[in-house]
C-alpha cells in the first residue's frame, strides 16, 4: 500500500476513533482524571493538544508548534559607527545590520550556539565565539564568509583582543580556562588557568590588563561565604597577574572600565542561599548590583545594590560606560529594562563613605536611589550592550524579542528599533521561555527561574528549602536540561511532572506569590519538557567514540560481578539505578547519602547524562567531584559495588561517567556511524 492510499484508510479511522472516545462517558472520566494526576489540580483546563502536541518532540510536529528565532545575545559596533555585528544565538550566525537602514544586510552563518563577537581593529576582520562548537569563527568582513576555523577550550565565551590585534583571548566557559590564540599562525599559545566558568572579558583602558569576570562561585562547603573569581592577565607576560574574589556574589557575566580606568564594574547577582527559602516574602532572597574594583590605590572592592526596598532588577548581564565616564548602563534580563548609574555620584558616595559604611554597602538597599538616574523599559530578555563610538547611543540585543532596541545616552529614551527579521509570532514554547527568563511572577520580582538554573543548567549552590528550619533539608539544584523524558521531580521524586513542580508548589515554596496563570505553565512545560538539550559532550566525548579508560569504566559500570568473581546483588550494580539511555530508572532509592540534618526520605535517581557539567554532586552538593561521590561518601556498597576497585580503577569509571551525552546526540552518531557503513 502506497503513503496515499495508507492516509485515506488512516486518517477515517483515527477521526472515527476520538469521535467515538469523546462520545463515551468511561473516557471523559479517564481522561479528567489523568489531566488531574498529570497537573496536580482539580480544575485545570488542560486539553489533549496541550500534552500530546505541544510536548511532543517529533520535527514534524515542531514546524507547526514552534518557530526559528534568531536570539541576539552580544553585540559590537562598527568603528565608523555604521554596522552592528549581531550575535544570534539560535540562528548559529553572525548579523550585520545597518544601523541608518534599521535592516539586516547581511546573515553569516557560525557555529554552533555563538555567545559573542570582537572587531579588528581595521574593521575588516571579525571574531566569533561558538559555545557548543569548541572553536572561533574568523569573518572576512569585505566578503561576508567565514574564512578560517580556530580551536579554543570547552564552551568559549567571552573574546578580547590584544592592543596590536597579534593575540585574541578567549574565556573557555566549560573547561574554566582562557585560551591565547596567536592569531599570525592561527594557534592556541598557551592555556590559562581561570575562575568557574569564565564569561565576560576585558582590557583595561590601557590595554595593559585583561580582566576576566565568572559565573559560578569557587568550591566552598555549605555554609562558607561563597567566592566568585576574576582572572587578571598581564599582557606584556601572558601569564596570570593576580586572582580576585568577589565575597557573596556570582554571575559575574561581563565587565567594563570607565575611560580614566579607575574603575573596573562587573554586574553581579547576591544569592542568600543559607537562609531558608522563606525569607523570600521578606524580601532580600535574592538581590542585585554592581561589584567596583578600584584600580588606583588603596585599591578598594566595593559591591552597590541597584535594587530598591521593594522592587528588584534581577539578572543582570551587560554593562557599558560612556566614554566620558559619567554614566553606565546595564541590563536586567530578568526585569526587561535598563538601569542607568550616575557614575558622578557613586564617585562621591565612596569618597565620602567610611570604611565601615562601604561595608554594609552590599546589603542597603536605600542606596541605589542615590545613584540610579532611571530604569528604561525594553523588550524580552535583554543581554548584551554595546555603545556607539560617539557615545550617544546604546544598543540593546533584546535576546527574546528577537530585536535591537535604540537609547539615548542624552534623553535616556527609547529612540527607536531593529528588527532582525525572525518570527513575530509568539510561539507556545517561546512564551515558555520568557517565562523562564523573567522574574515577573516572584515576590518583588526578586529573581527568575534563570537565576538559579542559567541557560536552563544549574548554578552550582546548595540552598535551605526548608519552609521553616534554618539548615535543614540542603538541596544541590538540579539541571533543567533534557528533563522532558526522565520524571518524577525534586531530589525526592514527589512532583510526578513538571505541572506539579512549577505549579501551586512553586509558588507556594519558591516565589511566594501567585501561581502561573493555566496558559502559562502550560507555556512553561512545554518549554521545559522539549526545548533544553544539553550541550555537546565535547569535552569528554566529542565523536561518540569511548578512550581506553571510558571503554575500561564502561565495563565496571555495566560489571555483575566484582574483582573476585563474586555475583554484585542486582541493587548494588551501577546499570540497576543508572540505564541507557538517560541513566535513570526513574525509581527512588537509598544510597546511604542522608545527612542527620535530612529528613527521612529516599531519592529519585537523577539521571547521568553531561553529569560533568553539574557540580557539586549528591542532594546537597555534598561531593565536589564525581570521585568524593565514592572515596568519601559512599563507602558502604549502597551507592553501588566499587570498593573493590582501586584508583586507577574508580578513574576509569569517572572516566565513562563523564562520557555521558544526550540520547539525541548518540542517536546522530549512530545514523552517522551506520550511513558510513552502508546501512539503512
Amino acid at each position: 500500500m502506497n503513503m496515499g492510499k495508507y492516509l485515506k484508510v488512516i486518517v477515517p479511522l483515527a477521526a472515527l476513533a476520538i469521535i467515538l472516545g469523546f462520545a463515551y462517558p468511561p473516557f471523559h472520566r479517564w481522561a479528567k482524571a489523568h489531566v488531574n494526576y498529570e497537573t496536580a489540580t482539580d480544575d485545570h483546563p488542560l486539553g489533549c493538544a496541550s500534552c500530546h502536541l505541544y510536548l511532543h518532540k517529533s520535527r514534524f510536529l515542531s514546524l507547526f508548534t514552534d518557530a526559528r528565532y534568531y536570539s541576539p545575545y552580544n553585540i559590537a559596533v562598527s568603528a565608523d559607527g555604521k554596522y552592528l555585528y549581531v550575535v544570534a544565538e539560535e540562528g548559529n550566525a553572525l548579523l550585520i545590520t545597518d544601523i541608518g537602514m534599521r535592516k539586516v544586510r547581511h546573515e553569516i552563518k557560525v557555529g554552533v550556539r555563538p555567545h559573542s563577537v570582537v572587531l579588528g581593529r581595521d574593521g575588516k576582520t571579525a571574531y566569533v565565539s561558538n559555545q557548543w562548537s569548541d572553536d572561533i569563527s574568523v569573518i572576512d568582513l569585505d566578503r561576508f564568509r567565514v574564512t578560517d576555523t580556530l580551536a579554543a577550550g570547552g564552551g568559549p565565551a567571552g573574546l578580547a583582543l590584544s592592543a596590536d590585534d597579534r593575540y585574541l583571548y578567549v574565556a573557555n566557559s566549560y573547561s574554566s580556562d582562557i585560551s591565547v590564540i596567536d592569531l599570525k599562525t592561527g594557534q592556541e599559545q598557551k592555556r590559562l588557568s581561570a575562575g568557574n566558568q569564565p564569561s565576560g572579558v576585558k582590557f583595561n583602558p590601557q590595554g595593559t590588563m585583561l580582566f576576566v569576570a565568572s559565573r559560578r562561585t569557587l568550591s566552598r562547603p555549605f555554609g562558607d561565604t561563597i567566592r566568585t573569581e576574576i582572572t587578571i592577565v598581564d599582557n606584556s607576560t601572558g601569564r596570570i597577574a593576580e586572582r580576585k574574589e568577589m565575597k557573596s556574589a556570582y554571575m559575574l557575566e561581563n565587565i567594563a572600565f570607565t575611560p580614566s580606568g579607575d574603575f573596573a564594574i562587573v554586574p553581579l547577582v547576591r544569592p542568600k542561599n543559607n537562609v531558608p527559602t522563606i525569607q523570600v516574602e521578606r524580601g532580600w532572597m535574592m538581590t542585585e548590583g554592581i561589584g567596583i574594583l578600584e584600580q588606583n590605590s588603596p585599591g578598594k572592592t566595593v559591591q552597590l545594590l541597584l535594587d530598591e526596598p521593594n522592587a528588584y532588577y534581577p539578572d543582570p548581564f551587560g554593562i557599558v560606560i560612556t566614554p566620558d565616564g559619567k554614566k553606565a548602563f546595564i541590563s536586567h534580563a530578568g526585569a526587561d529594562c535598563i538601569s542607568v548609574v550616575d557614575m558622578e555620584a557613586v564617585r562621591t558616595f565612596l569618597k565620602e563613605s567610611t570604611g565601615e559604611m562601604l561595608a554594609s554597602c552590599p546589603n542597603n538597599l536605600g542606596l541605589s536611589s542615590r545613584f540610579v538616574l532611571k530604569r528604561i523599559p525594553t523588550g524580552a530578555n535583554p543581554k548584551g550592550l554595546a555603545l556607539s563610538p560617539d557615545g550617544k547611543y546604546v544598543y540593546v540585543a533584546e535576546h527574546l524579542q528577537d530585536r535591537i532596541s535604540i537609547i539615548s545616552t542624552d534623553s535616556l529614551a527609547l529612540t527607536g528599533t531593529i528588527d532582525l527579521g525572525g518570527p513575530h509570532r509568539v510561539t507556545t514554547k517561546r512564551l515558555g521561555r520568557r517565562l523562564l527568563n523573567n522574574a515577573g511572577h516572584t515576590f518583588q520580582h526578586q529573581y527568575s527561574c534563570y537565576t538559579c538554573h542559567p541557560d536552563a543548567h544549574e548554578d552550582g549552590l546548595v540552598y535551605n528549602m526548608a519552609s521553616k528550619d534554618m539548615g535543614r533539608n540542603m538541596t544541590n539544584t538540579q539541571s533543567l536540561r533534557n528533563i522532558g523524558d526522565t520524571p518524577p521531580y525534586k531530589w525526592n521524586g514527589k512532583n510526578q511532572t513538571v505541572y506539579k513542580q512549577d505549579g501551586m508548589r512553586f509558588s507556594t515554596v519558591l516565589t511566594r506569590t501567585q501561581p502561573f496563570s493555566y496558559k502559562e505553565l502550560d507555556a512553561l512545560v512545554a518549554y521545559i519538557m522539549t526545548g533544553i538539550p544539553n550541550p555537546p559532550n565535547l569535552q569528554y566525548d566529542p565523536n561518540g567514540e569511548l578512550t581506553e579508560a571510558q571503554k575500561r569504566g564502561k565495563e565496571i559500570f555495566e560489571r555483575t560481578k566484582d574483582s573476585k568473581g563474586n555475583e554484585i546483588p542486582v541493587v548494588n550494580r551501577c546499570v540497576t539505578c543508572h540505564p541507557a539511555p538517560y541513566y535513570t530508572n526513574r525509581k527512588p532509592a537509598d544510597v546511604g547519602t542522608l545527612a542527620a540534618t535530612d529528613d527521612s526520605i529516599m531519592f529519585d535517581v537523577p539521571h547521568l547524562n553531561n553529569i560533568f557539567a553539574s557540580p557539586p554532586y549528591l542532594h546537597d552538593g555534598r561531593a565536589e567531584t564525581l570521585e568524593e561521590i565514592w572515596t568519601l561518601y559512599g563507602k558502604t556498597e549502597q551507592h553501588g559495588a566499587v570498593n573493590d576497585l582501586n584508583k586507577i580503577q574508580l578513574n576509569d569509571l569517572v572516566e565513562y561517567l563523564k562520557s555521558l551525552r544526550d540520547p539525541a546526540y548518540e542517536q546522530k552518531h549512530t545514523r552517522t556511524m551506520n550511513a558510513s557503513f552502508g546501512h539503512k
